[in-house]
């Protein structure tokens, strides 16, 4: 009997390290992501001595945007009209705004709320509840039993409580992670895997 296998991506902790790691012009193919992913788990869970076939139930994406920004707004677009409907494909957005941002200077000790060159506003981007959303369907998709395997694409420590729990009841957690990053969740979780192994096999081929 094989084990089924729901992946939980963090949109813009893979993102912004795909950036920094293959560049922007390499631009991932996000409809090959979730085979790569699950690949990279099944080895996992062979080189840990268990024989089980993996099957993909779904991959559920967490992103957030600016409606305030332009390409927040087609990035919205992209992952409703385009990444939403792909095979196994689930998007949860949700909307973040820029809040008042107030700087202090230790040297002069002053405090700035406007930028000093240009006089706008300075202003913090906020992102609402992407991390909250992915502890709660991860916990309670475990407790509904929906999977026995949840690959977790994410670097953020603050999933390692919820890591523990699901793990306490039984179920594999496999983290796929970036190098050098996350490395105390990569620890917590039954496995981790680095998303470089296989990153380069996912590039989007550059139109002519």
């Amino acid at each position: 009997m094989s084990y089924r296998v729901r992946l939980f991506v963090d949109f813009w902790n893979f993102q912004l390290q795909w950036n920094e790691h293959l560049t922007k012009e390499k631009r991932c193919d996000w409809a090959r992501l979730p085979a790569e992913l699950v690949a990279q788990a099944h080895a996992a869970v062979t080189n840990a001595g268990i024989a089980q076939a993996l099957q993909l139930e779904e991959t559920r994406v967490y992103a957030s945007y600016n409606p305030s920004r332009e390409e927040d707004v087609g990035l919205k677009r992209w992952l409703n009209d385009f990444l939403d409907v792909q095979a196994s494909f689930r998007v949860f957005v949700t909307e973040r705004k820029d809040k008042p941002a107030k700087f202090y200077c230790r040297e002069c000790q002053q405090e700035f709320a406007v930028c000093p060159s240009c006089n706008k506003p300075l202003t913090r981007s906020r992102e609402k509840g992407v991390d909250t959303a992915i502890v709660t369907d991860l916990l309670s998709l475990a407790w509904e039993g929906a999977f026995d395997v949840a690959v977790l694409v994410s670097s953020d420590a603050d999933m390692i409580p919820c890591v523990e729990r699901v793990q306490e009841k039984g179920f594999k957690v496999i983290n796929a992670t970036w190098p050098s990053r996350g490395m105390d969740l990569a620890r917590t979780c039954w496995a981790s895997f680095s998303i470089m192994t296989m990153a380069h096999g996912i590039v989007r081929p550059q139109s002519p």
